[in-house]
């Protein structure tokens, strides 16, 4: 299946929420890389892999926490700072989109209400979404877990919200989620959740992961999601 604006996709859900990290942008792998290279110079031996499997979907208070359960001390002098001039230089040089996003998006109907309900900041999201040359496809709806709600994923609070904004049950819903700790939210959401694994972070065993989790549909592209979704 070719995913094309020209053709329009038939979709059977009222409103489609869409996790951004992971799901419309690469931008996993590259951040948890960052973070396994800096944990490791500082004495904390971490994989990429690893730290996706303890990181991955979390922001916030939830995210440093996390961490320093896994190195068993304080956040290492310096974490921030180089956080920050990571995220810096890629919203200034742009990040790939996850394989077959852009046509995805370019594809919906029109008319179908959409929304970006991701952990990341706002200006993280838009910067991006110019970068991807999706801005226009979001409007106003982008909501973020940090500025939007008082408890972001795992709780289901954030894709609760989008669908009230959009003035859409939540149930007549699909979100497209990716890391076990947004499907968690979306499970708990009472929403129609595809679980993504087209991402470059997604190892062998991720669609498992999120089965666990309560996720009954698996997409392991775009054009997957395109069926599921008809």
């Amino acid at each position: 299946m070719t995913l094309s604006a020209a053709r329009p996709l038939a979709v059977r859900f009222d409103a489609i929420l869409f996790d951004f990290d992971g799901v419309l942008l690469e931008s996993e792998y590259a951040g948890n890389r960052q973070i396994a290279e800096f944990l490791t110079a500082a004495g904390h031996p971490t994989t990429p892999e690893e730290s996706m499997a303890n990181f991955m979907g979390l922001a916030g208070g939830d995210f440093l926490a996390a961490i320093e359960r896994w190195i068993g001390r304080a956040i290492p002098e310096g974490f921030h700072e180089a956080r920050q001039a990571e995220d810096a230089r890629v919203l200034e040089q742009g990040l790939d989109a996850v394989a077959g996003a852009i046509g995805f998006v370019s594809a919906l109907p029109r008319g179908l209400p959409r929304a970006i309900t991701s952990s990341s900041t706002s200006h993280w999201i838009e910067t991006h979404l110019e970068h991807l040359g999706l801005r226009q496809d979001f409007g106003a709806w982008i909501f973020s877990g940090r500025e939007h709600v008082e408890r972001g994923k795992p709780a289901p609070d954030l894709y609760l919200h989008a669908a009230e904004k959009l003035g859409v049950d939540i149930a007549r819903c699909a979100i497209l989620e990716d890391s076990p700790v947004g499907v968690t939210g979306a499970v708990a959401s009472g929403a129609h959740v595809i679980g993504l694994v087209a991402g470059s972070h997604c190892g062998p065993d991720h669609a498992e992961r999120l089965r666990a989790l309560g996720v009954r549909d698996i997409a392991w592209s775009f054009e997957e999601v395109a069926a599921l979704i008809a």
